[in-house]
C-alpha cells in the first residue's frame, strides 16, 4: 500500500471506529467482544483497502464487513453469548446516546444473532430495507419479517419487564 493510500485508510478507519465500536457491541453484548471483531474489520478493510475505495459505498462495505465479521464470528466454537455488563459511561456521543443503555441491552440479548443484526442495523444504524438486506445477503422481505418479529418481541419484553409503562 502507498503512504497516501495508508493515509486515507487511516483517516477512513479513524473517523468511524466508534461507530463500529458502539455497532459491534450492540451485536454482540461485549466491550472485549466489540473490540476484537472491530479489530478483524480493520484488518480485512486494510487487506482489501482498493476494493473499499472503489465501492459506490465505502461506509456500506464496511458495515457489511462488520456485521459479516459478527455473524461468522458466532459460529466459531470460542465465542459464545456472555452475560451482559454494564456498557461504559464514557465514549457514546449525543447523537447516538440512548437514555436507558442498558435496557436497551438486555432487551437486545433477547433476540437471535441475525434478528439482532436486523434490528441494530434498521433502527440503530438507520439503514433502508434495501441497504440491510444488502448488507446481511438477505432478501428484503427477510429483513421486513424480522424486523416485525423482533420489534415485536422487543415490546412484548419491554411490557412484561415493566420498563414502559
Amino acid at each position: 500500500m502507498k503512504k497516501s493510500e495508508e493515509d486515507d485508510f487511516r483517516a477512513f478507519v479513524g473517523a468511524r471506529m466508534d461507530r463500529w465500536r458502539r455497532a459491534a457491541y450492540l451485536l454482540c453484548h461485549d466491550w472485549h467482544a466489540a473490540d476484537d471483531l472491530v479489530s478483524i474489520v480493520v484488518g480485512k478493510l486494510y487487506r482489501h483497502w482498493r476494493k473499499v475505495t472503489s465501492a459506490d459505498n465505502p461506509d456500506g462495505y464496511a458495515q457489511r464487513v462488520l456485521t459479516r465479521s459478527w455473524l461468522d464470528e458466532r459460529r466459531r466454537p470460542w465465542r459464545r453469548e456472555q452475560p451482559v455488563e454494564d456498557p461504559p459511561e464514557t465514549g457514546w456521543t449525543h447523537p447516538d446516546r440512548v437514555d436507558d443503555r442498558h435496557q436497551l441491552t438486555v432487551l437486545l440479548a433477547h433476540l437471535a444473532p441475525r434478528q439482532r443484526a436486523v434490528v441494530v442495523l434498521r433502527f440503530y444504524l438507520d439503514h433502508s430495507v434495501e441497504e440491510t438486506a444488502e448488507l446481511l445477503g438477505i432478501s428484503a422481505g427477510t429483513v421486513k419479517s424480522q424486523s416485525a418479529r423482533g420489534l415485536e418481541t422487543l415490546r412484548t419484553l419491554a411490557y412484561s419487564s415493566g420498563s414502559i409503562s
